[in-house]
């Protein structure tokens, strides 16, 4: 598996597609109203997580202009649908920033949106934060003074599943079911690294294309294989459908299913039954704030339960901390003006809805805790509220343990003719 090759070209088509030049960032179609782009997946394989990051994004907002705004103006939220495609993305961040005139994005919920929605960002002279995006390529190779994630990436989740991994499979077999595009490809290649299962040939593979519908002839290639690990690298709807059908195959009676990066609503979609026993990781889930007595995230929770009659997921927390966080940079830069608001971000500690987190200079990657997770019993989950208590939480890392170190950051985009540190800033006055 030439994955380094992948990395290399998965954006050539993207950037193909970028335009040059910036609009003034006091442009408004409104005195006293500050737009924000959601750029999100209303429809596609990831539209639960998307619904999610509009209806946390709609509360925080709320919140915001209840509290006076931002300097002054008021926010809305501007939306546009991803469809998961970066070509769309592309399109919708083009017309964002030029037409809609907003200083900032956020979205997500594909790597590949994500990094084509921030190449459009530092083309433009804009901010773009990425809600929910995994791969390690977009705060790395892909990475840019204009782009931020709040989320963890796929590194993080692989480092805090390798520690339990290694501890409870050590030299059994691997075979790996892998989503063809950007987050899929480093999500496997992290976890191969950590769990010293590198051999393609030994640990096979095969990678299934985004918004697959049957998953079957995959997983009876893993089921003939003999593997006792099986790692399911999808995400959203796709891993519902998989984790579904590995059930009704009976495979979990045979191996261990490992989901590198899970949340509840991908959970409910694949049922109690199915989900049973599966192991994964997450940077946060609605139970956290409870368990380790966090009061801003139980606030977030008990509004969002209010407001929504059900539990908020992580992709939804993301996207509230990060309109809250660039509200609180726009403020101690008392300025709207891009280059500002990222120095003001850059090395900033803050408390989102769990313990602290800091936005890392090098990277702009959001240095977190994270949670390995186990999903509960059926009858349990079947009990619980909402049925959305799923995990139990089998092993914790904090952030500066589970980020990748800067010089293994710097190694790896100077392997794809990547400046060592992040480009200066676009088209700043």
């Amino acid at each position: 598996m030439n994955i380094m090759y992948r990395k290399v070209v998965a954006f050539v088509c993207t950037i193909a597609f970028m335009t040059s030049g910036y609009i003034s960032e006091s442009f408004a179609s409104e005195p006293g109203i500050v737009k924000i782009g959601l750029n999100y997946p209303e429809t596609g394989p990831y539209a639960k997580q998307g619904l999610d990051q509009r209806r946390a994004a709609e509360l925080a907002v709320d919140e915001i202009n209840s509290a006076g705004g931002i300097l002054g103006k008021k926010v809305q939220l501007v939306y546009r649908d991803t469809k998961s495609n970066a070509k769309i993305a592309t399109g919708n961040a083009v017309d964002l920033y030029e037409k809609e005139g907003v200083p900032m994005i956020l979205g997500g919920s594909s790597s590949a949106v994500a990094i084509a929605t921030g190449e459009v960002a530092l083309q433009k002279d804009k901010l773009f934060f990425a809600t929910l995006s995994y791969s390690t390529e977009t705060t790395g190779e892909y990475g840019h003074r204009h782009i931020f994630r709040e989320c963890f990436d796929a590194y993080f989740a692989g480092r805090v599943m390798s520690d339990y991994l290694n501890k409870t499979f050590k030299g059994r077999k691997y075979f790996y079911i892998t989503a063809n595009y950007t987050w899929g490809w480093t999500t496997e290649s992290v976890l191969r690294s950590l769990t010293d299962t590198r051999d393609t040939v030994k640990y096979p593979e095969i990678l299934t294309e985004l918004g697959a519908k049957d998953f079957k002839a995959a997983l009876l290639e893993a089921k003939n294989s003999g593997a006792e690990v099986l790692v399911l690298s999808l995400f959203g709807r796709d891993m519902e459908i998989a984790v579904k059908q590995a059930d009704e195959m009976g495979l979990k009676n045979r191996m261990q299913i490992i989901v590198p990066q899970m949340n509840e609503d991908m959970a409910q979609g694949a049922g109690p039954e199915a989900m049973e026993g599966i192991v994964g990781a997450t940077p946060w889930m609605w139970s956290v704030p409870f368990k380790y007595n966090y009061p801003r995230g139980i606030a977030f929770v008990k509004k969002f339960e209010e407001r929504y009659n059900r539990y908020p997921t992580t992709s939804g927390a993301s996207a509230y901390v990060i309109l809250h966080e660039y509200k609180a940079a726009v403020e101690r830069a008392k300025s709207f003006r891009t280059k500002d608001v990222i120095i003001a971000l850059e090395g900033h500690k803050y408390t989102g809805l769990k313990d602290e987190q800091y936005w890392r200079k090098f990277d702009h990657q959001s240095v977190q805790t994270v949670y390995a997770v186990k999903v509960k019993p059926a009858a349990e989950v079947k009990k619980s509220k909402y049925e959305m208590d799923y995990f139990d939480i089998i092993a914790t890392m904090k952030g500066d343990d589970a980020a990748v170190e800067q010089d293994e950051w710097t190694d790896i985009r100077e392997m794809v003719n990547m400046q060592s540190e992040l480009e200066e800033f676009g088209a700043s006055k």
